[in-house]
This record gives C-alpha cells, structure tokens and sequence, in this order.
C-alpha cells in the first residue's frame, strides 16, 4: 500500500520516493522561508541515508526565496530547537522522521522561540505551501550557506550546567547505550564519556542511519541492549530514538522498566532536588506520574498528544518539568522540548544523589500494566470509527481531547488517531496484566467490527 504523506502539527513526513520527494521538501523549504521572512534559517538532520539528499533540497528551497541556511549538521532535534532559538534565527527546520522507519523522511519546522510550529502557525505555513507562489530572489540576493561551528557546545553545556556534574562524576557509573543507529552514535558517547564521567558501553552505534532494531524505543526492541547491560554489569540501560529526543530505560538486570517510567523517574529528580512546581504531561501518560507528582505537592495537567501541546503549557503556566509518554522528557530550564540528553543526566543525578539502583526506584512507584497498540487505517476511515468508541463507552467517563480517552476509575483507555503514522493507537493502563489486556482487546473489537 502506498503510504499518504502526514501533513499536521508534527511536521511532513512519509516514504521516501513516494509521498516524500526532494521536490516537496525543497518546496516546502520555500514555503517555510515566506512564512518565516528572509533571514537565517536553522537545518540539522539525522543519519538517514535519505538525510543528505533531503538537506540538498531544503538549502536550495530556503535560498531560492531569500533565506540563509545555517547548517547544524548530523545533531539531536532538540538541538536544532536549542540553535534556533540561541542564534537568533528566523527559525529552523529538522529534517528526521525520528521513530518511523527508515523508508520515511520527514520536516518538522521549528519558530523562532525555538519551540516547534502551534497548530495555528502550522495552518498558515501550509496555507502558503499550497498556494505555490514563491517569490524568488534574484541571483545576487543569493545568501550564502553558513555551517555552524561546535552546534552541540550550547545545549550540552547547559544540560551540564543544570544537573550536579561533580555528583555524577564521581559515580564513575558503567552504563551502555543503544543509539539506534541515529544521532546518538555520533554524540552520545562524548556527552557520557567526557561531560558525565562514564564508562560507556555502545550498540548500534554507527552513525549510517540503517536501523538494526526497529527505532521506537520499547521494550520489544530492545533485547540486544539488555544482553549488554548484564554483560558488561551497567547500572542503567539508555535506549535512544534516530533523533535523540526520547529515551528509554533498562534496570540493571537489562529489564526495559517502560518509557513513562523514564518520565516518572525525571519527574521525581527535578520536583525532589530542582524545584517545586507544576508537571505537564499528555493525555496518555501513566499514572505514576500523578503519585510522583502528589508526593512533591505538585498537580500535574494534561495536555493532547504532540510535542508542541505539552510545550506551550508549560511555558503558560511555568511548569519545572513534563514529557510525554514515549519518554520524553522536558525541562525548560535547559530548554522547552523532549530531549533525551537531558533525560540521560536528570537519571544519572538520581543514582549519583540516592546511591540506589534504577530497579529498586522502580519499585517506589505504584504497580500498573501499561499496553501500547496500534491499527492500520485509513484517514477517511478514523471518523466513523472514533463515533462507534464513543457510542460503546457512552455511559463511562469520557473525555474527547485528543480522540477518546475513557476513565474507568484505577484504569483508562485512550484511543486517538496518531500525529506521525495512519493508524489509531490503543493505550490501555490497569493494575493488572489481564486487565489491561481485556480493555485492550474490547476496544479492538469495536474498532475492527466497524471497520467491516
């Protein structure tokens, strides 16, 4: 089946050669440049092979309108928001379909603040895309492209700034990374190594772009970076995204304690040893991170899926810390978007500062089983199924946010079209395993009934 190219709040993404081609992106590169007005322009990318073919096109879009490139190179997304905004740019565009497979390819356009495009902002930089009139600049308005010098310096510095160095540094922890190929293979390791004091134990880390696991970052995934934490005895697994903005963690024993759990265990660090105040995180995010929160005396408020929703609320109300619950992790402090380099030192700290293991802070948490599913489907298809949900469960407590979210009281249910990929994703969370699996399966029978 041919792929549909995902337009929204995320960006543009999909197959390479297919509904992803250099003339789109180089047109909406042009697109983008209108919408941002003349002036610099931030592009970094990750190690897709795609990647450089992609940048090409982006360069010569943004200059045939009047811009001025600034190439970050091969650098983590949330260092591209991070330049952004510390060089004054116009704004910035990020040229990586982070979890999608290697086929996909995608521009995720970044404003000016440094934060990725509000729904609205996004709207009116399609709105120019699909009106194809660009004003192109004469040869001599050409600007030139400029690459920047040291594009990690900044945002590691104040990653490193933020957390207790010292503390972390005499840990002399033993840990081991999975950098799936991406933007971790590059950076990873000197951040680790020579910013936190570690020994580090590397897989998957060539930085070509050719995944040797699938690049979600979930328990499933992640056989291969368990067998090296009990190997070489780690004290924590880190299991990055292609992009670096997620992470996930492995125990000590090499067991994946969950994404959300990463969330959770950040949360914890900031609210205890950084600052009291309040968590924002999305709609499908474990519980646990409501007992962490409480703990502290901290609410938590929650927000729709994507990136940007979880960002610009927690700039309203001036939240310390938040994510979402693929693991990533937010501290505006550093700078207000998911980043795993972030989420790797915040975790480091607590071990530094607690002298436990991730294992035994895991078992601080309340227990619950958290089920992460998706179908296939088709874009014209998601309305009638959403109306067939939310005529079954009409009678529980819902809330219509972001899809259906139905709160059963110690378990939930939460069925929303995705942002990156055409499928609805089914999160479940019970106390138990098979409760959460007979939630999880309901709700796929109604979906799959009203899709005959």
């Amino acid at each position: 089946m041919r792929e549909a190219l995902k337009v929204g709040i995320s960006g543009v993404r999909g197959v390479v050669g297919q509904s992803f081609t250099p003339q789109l992106a180089a047109s909406f590169a042009q697109a983008f440049g209108m919408y941002a007005g003349r002036g610099p322009v931030v592009v970094g990318r990750d190690t897709r092979p795609t990647g450089r073919m992609v940048e090409e096109a982006v360069i010569a879009g943004l200059q045939s309108v009047g811009n001025k490139p600034l190439l970050a190179g091969v650098v983590p997304t949330p260092t591209i928001l991070y330049l952004t905004r510390a060089l004054g740019a116009n704004g910035g565009i990020a040229i990586t379909a982070s979890h999608n497979d290697v086929e996909w390819n995608a521009l995720k356009f970044v404003g000016r603040d440094g934060m990725f495009l509000r729904p609205s902002e996004a709207d009116e930089l399609f709105d120019i895309y699909h009106q194809q009139d660009f004003p192109y600049v004469e040869e001599f308005e050409l600007r030139r492209v400029v690459e920047i010098e040291q594009p990690m310096q900044g945002h590691l510095e104040r990653v490193v700034e933020y957390v207790s160095g010292d503390a972390i540094r005499s840990g002399k922890f033993r840990v081991a990374v999975d950098c799936c190929n991406g933007v971790g293979a590059i950076h990873s390791v000197p951040f680790l190594r020579d910013r936190m004091g570690c020994e580090v134990v590397t897989i998957h880390d060539r930085p070509d772009g050719r995944f040797e696991r699938p690049p979600e970052p979930i328990p499933q995934n992640l056989e291969a970076l368990g067998h090296a934490v009990r190997k070489h005895e780690c004290v924590v697994g880190f299991a990055q995204d292609p992009d670096g903005d997620r992470l996930a963690l492995l125990d000590e024993t090499g067991t994946p304690i969950g994404e959300d759990l990463t969330l959770a265990l950040a949360v914890r660090q900031v609210l205890s040893s950084h600052a009291r105040g309040p968590v924002v995180t999305n709609q499908s995010a474990s519980k646990v991170i409501d007992h962490v929160a409480a703990e502290e005396g901290c609410d938590v408020i929650r927000t729709k899926t994507g990136e940007i929703y979880v960002s610009e609320k927690m700039m309203e109300i001036g939240a310390v810390v938040g994510g979402e619950s693929n693991g990533g992790v937010i501290v505006p402090v550093v700078h207000p978007c998911r980043d795993s380099y972030t989420a790797m030192a915040l975790v480091l700290e607590l071990l530094a500062e607690t002298g436990r293991t991730i294992a035994s802070l895991r078992s601080d948490l309340p227990k619950y089983e958290l089920l992460k599913q998706k179908i296939p489907i088709r874009p014209s298809q998601a309305p009638g199924v959403l109306r067939a949900v939310r005529r079954h469960y009409e009678n529980e407590k819902l809330d219509l946010m972001d899809g259906i979210y139905v709160d059963f009281g110690d378990s939930w249910l939460h069925i929303r079209r995705s942002n990156t990929e055409p499928i609805l994703r089914i999160i479940t969370e019970a106390p138990s395993q098979s409760a959460v699996e007979k939630i999880a399966q309901d709700a796929r029978s109604i979906i799959e009934a009203s899709l005959e």
